[in-house]
């Protein structure tokens, strides 16, 4: 969903670099106070900007000018909240952009809006909602990535619209098809991504599970349990 280099008029670039800034510092700040915090998270700081970085970067041709794959922002979500992701996410853009000739320099603000803030804040909120009414924790996962991936195809679907509304139908109707194209190959990746995230997770409360508690994703050890585990290691 990286739109490239050169399709959006340099308005329109401006515009979402404006609307995207606010977003990008306020996540920088965050992840200075996360690393400053909280040293022990650093390697889950870099994991979900690695796994956004991979997942990202597996890109399918779909609309000209446009690309569908999967987003992998929330994980990151989940971890450290959407704000990290848009500091994280612009900076994956920014290496995409430079290395693999995905997405633009031109386009980074839209690019930044679309998979680094709404896909971020839209998971997460599925999130949280499907925890508050105590959903499994894989549901909860699963809606997180996979609405993060498909709320972030929706917003690009809108950007083109507006960069090539309809002679007849306007924005609307062109942002329309854009979805009706995207969704081909996109509405598959965000199920792929929703089941992907489930694994990252299971791997990740066998290998931090002190981190992930501390963060809150895992709920606390029953205090029994931990007695018990203090008797069998004495």
């Amino acid at each position: 969903m990286h739109i490239a280099e050169g399709i959006l008029s340099p308005a329109q670039c401006g515009v979402w670099y404006a609307v995207s800034a606010p977003f990008v510092v306020w996540g920088a700040v965050e992840v200075v106070k996360e690393v400053k915090h909280h040293p022990e998270n650093r390697l889950l700081l870099a994991t979900a900007g690695a796994f956004t970085f991979v997942l990202s970067a597996i890109k399918l041709p779909s609309v000209s000018g446009s690309s569908s794959h999967p987003t992998g922002t929330g994980a990151g979500a989940v971890l450290f909240r959407p704000p990290v992701m848009a500091f994280l996410g612009m900076i994956v853009l920014i290496f995409q952009a430079l290395l693999l000739a995905h997405g633009g320099i031109s386009t980074l603000g839209a690019n930044t809006f679309s998979m680094a803030i709404v896909g971020p804040w839209v998971g997460y909120a599925f999130y949280k909602l499907t925890k508050v009414c105590h959903g499994p924790d894989a549901l909860a996962i699963f809606l997180a990535m996979a609405t993060a991936d498909f709320s972030t195809y929706c917003v690009t679907s809108v950007q083109l619209g507006i960069a090539f509304p309809d002679q007849q139908s306007g924005v609307g109707g062109a942002a329309a098809k854009f979805l009706g194209i995207f969704a081909t190959t996109q509405v598959p990746l965000a199920i792929a991504e929703g089941f992907l995230g489930i694994l990252l997770f299971r791997f990740l409360a066998n290998v931090a599970a002190p981190q992930l508690r501390k963060l809150g994703v895992l709920a606390d050890e029953p205090a029994e349990s931990a007695d018990a585990a203090e008797v069998s290691h004495a």
